[in-house]
């Protein structure tokens, strides 16, 4: 029984870390950033904060304000000796998404949560100003180092603060903030809302030379991902001049969705997809209901425009292997796989963008019917395409098996056809040689076998079927024995 270890608080963080944000390298520890600035995001997107702050100093301290309503610092009715904002930074599992009380669409159900931000920190500092009044909290690698602050009074200001430093001892003394990549977290996160202002600063003695991250930039995109679309394919031929993109929030305002999608003339394609602002490289429903709303709606056009015989073979992966896309849907409790939340697992997510999608992409191929018959012969192309290499990868593989399969000492051709090649039986191994070498090898084969192979007149068919050189003959004819 002694051997049994019972790990409380965030212990379990720190001595496992890769089971809450997927390893120690410097991509985990830019993972606790978004962890924080999620949390400021679901206020926004709640519409309760207009502004988030983003601060990188020199020292490797990364700062996240927001203009929220702030973590309640009052007592917790389960721990009375405890306020709220110390429960939240120390505890697994606290928070106030877990109903659709606080939030009506938030990424936090499924999140590692602050508290795990503060077991990984080297230091972390938290200030909420609530009610004209600022609160504050210290903690070192996950343990408060007081209690809770009276800091003040203070005038317009209200919100939460978290400014803290990643501990070297989890990330290594080597693992430091990349400032283009929490740039592009930040200006993505702008795109995703439009009703948020990002404010970024960065020390610029950080920025490295001849990159594009600015040391000061205020982040508003209204025209949300339709110019987040245009920024990421500036400068390449597009198949259709203009963009899909469309926007619908759903009734009683139980979500929103959002996308924007054009189809590359030569680069490759990517998709970008987000749940609730949240990241989902992995993809997930939300993307599979959106392909399969483009695929049915382009098969819908085709059969209109009498062209659905040449659609019939289009896929989802023919339509959308060189379109640039981005969807975004705003959903009630969704659901991931793992605590990275990489992947959206919601069904309801398929089905929500699917419907949505479909009937918008109908009414965009009706109303521009030139754009249309671009992106339809674009399509038919790329399945044409792909089912011309998969016959010749057929072709290659049966001709590679049918010459590990050749007969005896059969010499073949290169020709894989039987019209216009022929088959020269030689007697031996020498006259083999000597044919060979003066034949063409386009279409003629040498088959060498010995002489008298067999008196078929006298053998019996027991004999016959058992003998190896009639045996080579026959394979080589491809016929068969009658």
């Amino acid at each position: 029984a002694a051997s049994i270890e019972v790990l409380e608080g965030l212990e379990p963080v720190r001595r496992r870390p890769g089971m809450y944000i997927g390893g120690t390298d410097e991509a985990a520890m830019h993972h606790l950033f978004a962890e924080v600035l999620d949390n400021a995001m679901d206020e926004a997107v709640a519409g309760h904060a207009t502004f988030i702050e983003v601060t990188l100093e020199t020292d490797g301290w990364l700062t996240v304000n927001d203009n929220g309503r702030g973590i309640p610092v009052e007592s917790h009715p389960k721990f009375p000796k405890k306020s709220a904002l110390e429960v939240v930074m120390t505890t697994l599992h606290a928070g106030g998404k877990f109903d659709s009380g606080a939030y009506q669409t938030s990424g936090g159900l499924h999140g590692v949560g602050v508290s795990v931000v503060n077991a990984l920190a080297e230091k972390l500092e938290v200030e909420v100003a609530i009610a004209g009044q600022l609160y504050g909290q210290e903690f070192s690698r996950g343990l408060p180092l007081g209690k809770l602050k009276t800091l003040g009074r203070v005038n317009n200001r209200r919100g939460t603060k978290v400014r803290f430093k990643p501990d070297a001892q989890i990330f290594g003394a080597g693992a430091h903030w990349k400032p283009a990549r929490l740039f592009r977290m930040s200006r993505s996160k702008a795109y995703l809302f439009g009703g948020v202002e990002i404010r970024w600063r960065c020390d610029p003695s950080l920025i490295d030379p001849g990159a594009d991250t600015p040391p000061e930039a205020v982040l508003r995109f209204p025209g949300g991902l339709k110019d987040y679309l245009a920024r990421e394919i500036h400068g390449k031929e597009l198949v259709a001049d203009q963009p899909f993109v469309g926007k619908i929030t759903r009734e009683g305002g139980h979500g929103s969705l959002e996308w924007a999608v054009s189809w590359l003339a030569e680069d490759d394609g990517f998709v970008h997809s987000y749940c609730n602002t949240i990241p989902t490289p992995d993809g997930g429903t939300h993307e599979a209901g959106f392909r399969a709303a483009l695929l049915k709606a382009l098969k819908d056009h085709a059969e209109r425009v009498g062209q659905s015989k040449r659609a019939k073979d289009i896929t989802a992966d023919d339509l959308m292997g060189q379109s640039a896309a981005m969807i975004s849907v705003f959903m009630r409790e969704p659901e991931f796989q793992g605590q990275n939340k990489s992947r959206l697992m919601s069904a309801e997510a398929a089905r929500i963008v699917e419907s949505a999608v479909r009937d918008a992409f109908d009414h965009w191929l009706a109303g521009a019917p030139s754009q249309a018959n671009k992106l339809l012969d674009f399509a038919v192309e790329r399945a044409e395409e792909r089912l011309r290499r998969r016959a010749e990868k057929d072709i290659a593989r049966k001709t590679a098996t049918r010459k590990l399969r050749l007969p005896g000492k059969l010499v073949d051709c290169t020709n894989n056809s039987a019209q216009g090649s022929e088959l020269f039986i030689v007697e031996v191994d020498s006259a083999g040689g000597s044919a060979k070498e003066a034949r063409n090898r386009t279409t003629q084969a040498i088959l060498p076998l010995r002489g008298k192979i067999l008196n078929v007149a006298s053998a019996t068919k027991d004999k016959l079927l058992a003998n190896q050189q009639r045996a080579d003959l026959t394979q080589a004819l491809g016929c068969g024995l009658g």
